[in-house]
């Protein structure tokens, strides 16, 4: 029982490292789905061919590609968080109503559960930033500390 407890106040001393370990995770598994993308252009053409998107296939499927390769790495390391998370936002948007939204909800492939989830989760990463564990933060906290000017943490209180 004593485990539990320290693991209790473990957490709610570092309730922020949750979120953190989200966006890692988010941003790894970006990354994951790009090089599957970069590696299967046939089946992301597939799929935009089902969700009758009128951009040339091959150039949109290797934008995709591109877009979840960098922007997962950049989420996963917290560099330019906010930014690499808003330019995914409209990839997963046309995921969600241009490809998945036709399956429907609670289909057998739950395409569309889980695209919403992540977009969901992308929202966060736009709003919340990278936080403590980020690249951002730790250039933030250095750059402040080279010019002699308040912490990350006294900035904006989350980090």
């Amino acid at each position: 029982m004593n485990h539990w407890l320290r693991l209790k106040a473990f957490t709610e001393r570092n309730r922020d490292l949750v979120f953190e370990v989200i966006r890692i995770y988010l941003g790894l598994g970006l990354f994951a789905k790009g090089v599957y993308f970069a590696g299967h252009t046939g089946a992301v053409i597939s799929l935009l061919d089902r969700g009758a998107v009128d951009v040339p296939g091959v150039m949109l499927a290797h934008t995709i590609a591109l877009a979840h390769l960098a922007g997962g790495l950049l989420v996963a390391a917290g560099l330019l968080t906010r930014l690499a998370a808003a330019v995914q936002v409209p990839i997963l948007l046309g995921a969600v109503f241009l490809v998945h939204l036709r399956e429907g909800l609670f289909g057998a492939s739950q395409n569309l559960e889980f695209a919403l989830l992540v977009l969901f989760l992308l929202a966060l990463t736009v709003v919340y930033g990278g936080g403590r564990w980020s690249a951002d933060w730790f250039l933030a906290r250095r750059q402040a500390l080279l010019s002699g000017g308040p912490r990350p943490r006294e900035v904006n209180g989350t980090a």
